[in-house]
C-alpha cells in the first residue's frame, strides 16, 4: 500500500477513533488489486493507445497491469472478421481518428506511407514473436516488455521503419535498453517452436475470451470477468472495476467511503511523465 495510504488511515484512527479491526479490513480491500490482461499487437495502432494508458494508470488504479502480446493475424481469422483497412470507407475513417486520438493521448502516432505494405503485406508476426520472446526470457511483468514493444511501435506508427527484420527488432530492443549481448539470444529464441507455439496460445486466449480485434481488455473483478474492445472505453472501465463491497459503508466513515470506491477516469494523462513516450 502506498505510504501515504496508511498515513492517511493512521490519521483517522486517532481522529475519529476507527478500530485497528477497521483499519485492517480496510489494508485488505485496498490489497487487493484488480488484474488487467491486455491483449495486443504492435500491427494496431489503436492497441499502442490503450497500451500507453493502461500503462500510464498502473500506478494510479489500484490495478496490476498484465501485457499479454498476441497476433492480431490469428484473432482476426479465428473470429472470422475483417481487418477495418480493408473497407475503403473504414480505412478513410482511420486516418483522420487516429490523428484525432494521436493528440487527445498524447501518443506520437502518424500513419505509414505504405498502410497496405506496413499492415498486411509485412505484418507483425515476427515482431510479436520477438517480444513473446523478450517476455519469456525477462518475465511478463517485467519492464522490458513494455519498454521493447513500445520502441517497436515507435518504429512502425511513428518513424515508418521496419519490425519485420532481424536488425530492426534488434535496433529497438537496443534502443529499449536491453543488454546488447542478449540481442542474439532472443531472436534466436524468437525462432524457435516454444515461443511460436506460445504466441498461438496466447492468440487463442484471447479468441477463447471472445477477441475480434485488438486491443482487448480483459478485468478480473472478483471473480468476474469484463471485456473490454478498443482504446475508447476506459470510463466505463473504471466505472466496472471499482466497486468495492458494500460491506464497507457499514463500518467506515464517509469521507473514506469517498476515498476508496471506485476507480476514476481522469483522462489520457492521468500523472504526466508516468509513461514516458
Amino acid at each position: 500500500m502506498e505510504r501515504s495510504v496508511l498515513y492517511f488511515i493512521i490519521a483517522l484512527e486517532i481522529s475519529q477513533g476507527i478500530t485497528r479491526q477497521q483499519t485492517t479490513a480496510f489494508q485488505t480491500i485496498m490489497a487487493s488489486r484488480k488484474v488487467i490482461e491486455l491483449f495486443y499487437d504492435v500491427v494496431s495502432p489503436y492497441s499502442w493507445l490503450g497500451f500507453e494508458v493502461l500503462c500510464r494508470y498502473r500506478n494510479v488504479w489500484n490495478i496490476d497491469l498484465k501485457l499479454c502480446p498476441a497476433f492480431l493475424g490469428g484473432v482476426m481469422k479465428g473470429s472470422g472478421n475483417k481487418p477495418p483497412g480493408l473497407i475503403p470507407n473504414k480505412f478513410l475513417y482511420m486516418g483522420t481518428d487516429l490523428s484525432r486520438l494521436a493528440e487527445y493521448f498524447a501518443v506520437p502516432l502518424s500513419f505509414p506511407n505504405d498502410p497496405d505494405e506496413t499492415m498486411f503485406r509485412k505484418g507483425s508476426l515476427a515482431a510479436m514473436r520477438f517480444i513473446t520472446a523478450v517476455g519469456e526470457r525477462y518475465g511478463a511483468d517485467e519492464p522490458s516488455v513494455e519498454r521493447v514493444s513500445r520502441e517497436i511501435w515507435m518504429r512502425v506508427w511513428c518513424r515508418d521503419e521496419d519490425i519485420t527484420l532481424p536488425a530492426s527488432l534488434s535496433e529497438a530492443t537496443l534502443k529499449a535498453g536491453l543488454p546488447a549481448r542478449e540481442v542474439e539470444e532472443l531472436l534466436q529464441l524468437a525462432a524457435s517452436e516454444k515461443i511460436k507455439d506460445k504466441l498461438k496460445s496466447v492468440t487463442q486466449e484471447a479468441l477463447d475470451y471472445g477477441a475480434f480485434g485488438f486491443p482487448l481488455i480483459v478485468c478480473h473483478v472478483d471473480g468476474k470477468r469484463e471485456m473490454f474492445f478498443g482504446s475508447d472505453r476506459f470510463e466505463l472501465m473504471a466505472h466496472c472495476i471499482g466497486d468495492y463491497p458494500g460491506i464497507i459503508t457499514q463500518f467506515v466513515y464517509r469521507h473514506i467511503v469517498t476515498f476508496i470506491r471506485g476507480e476514476k477516469w481522469l483522462g489520457p494523462q492521468p500523472i504526466k511523465l508516468t509513461a514516458k513516450v
